[in-house]
């Protein structure tokens, strides 16, 4: 089924009948490579997904394939108001399969807008200069296992390696890769040359895949968020250092109760080590506040 047809205009006809240029200040770069699209589409398998929702469709390149590809129903959020009328165009294709919304997704409630349609999944070539701050707000949901079954995400390639990365990976391993790998398994399905975009970005780009894990490692999100943003905002200082504005005078031994080094630095904690420092530190945290 690669590089499947729809009987619609192809993707460059329509961005020049709409005068559509990509907008770098919204992290803009249109794909109009069908087999690309395709591929992306069929990696989130959209026939088989209840509701998927696509973040920063712009023309609709991606959005045609998932319909292609089976998908029953999109919610295609677009905060560019000149891409509207081409997704509508696509939406008129395919009746009561798409529905568009105008808005920024960074300020919308995903969870609210589909309730009583979960599991939902997300397949979306995000727009770079939010595709983070979006990633980090997905994973960090309450309450868990989210409204979500999977993610299928487009990021530089920079941004993918620093998600999938483990200790091994030191220079990639950090914050976002803790919290995405608690909760989340995580590969990178392939890599997107610069030559398949629109303008042409100046990194290649990734596709990602996280799914959720049903049953994480028991622990409170923001004492795991403060501790990571503890240890890796001073990754080159020792953890007995780093800490320590969590732990007082009792960081060194909370350290070594959960079977760390004090003198070890962020980047050689995985994410089991990083779970049983929240928790140690949350709960020495808790009992200073009951004496």
């Amino acid at each position: 089924m690669s590089g499947l047809k729809d009987a619609l205009p192809p993707l460059r006809e329509v961005v020049a009948a709409h005068g559509l240029a990509a907008k770098k200040a919204l992290g803009q770069n249109f794909l109009f490579d069908l087999n690309l699209t395709g591929r992306i589409a069929r990696a989130a398998d959209p026939a088989h997904a209840e509701l998927i929702i696509e973040i920063g469709p712009g023309p609709g390149g991606l959005t045609r394939a998932l319909l292609a590809e089976g998908a029953r129903k999109i919610i295609a959020i677009e905060q560019d108001a000149r891409c509207l009328p081409a997704l509508e165009e696509i939406a008129a294709h395919y009746p009561g399969r798409l529905d568009i919304l105008h808005g920024d997704a960074l300020s919308l409630d995903l969870a609210l807008l589909i309730a009583g349609r979960a599991p939902a999944r997300i397949c979306a070539n995000l727009p770079y200069n939010i595709g983070t701050a979006l990633l980090t707000r997905w994973i960090e949901t309450e309450p868990w296992p989210p409204w979500y079954d999977r993610l299928v995400l487009m990021f530089q390639r920079e941004v993918a390696d620093r998600i999938v990365a483990t200790p091994a990976r030191r220079t990639d391993y950090g914050r976002l890769a803790v919290l995405c790998n608690w909760r989340c398994e995580t590969r990178i399905l392939f890599d997107v040359s610069p030559a398949a975009f629109t303008p042409p970005p100046k990194v290649t780009s990734a596709v990602v895949e996280l799914v959720p894990r049903a049953a994480p490692l028991a622990c409170d999100r923001r004492r795991l968020s403060a501790v990571t943003q503890a240890a890796f905002g001073q990754r080159r200082k020792m953890l007995r250092q780093s800490l320590r504005s969590l732990g007082g005078d009792k960081t060194e031994s909370l350290i070594e109760a959960v079977g760390l080094v004090p003198t070890m630095r962020a980047e050689e904690v995985d994410v089991a080590g990083f779970v049983a420092l929240a928790n140690t530190f949350s709960a020495n945290t808790d009992s200073s506040m009951h004496r």
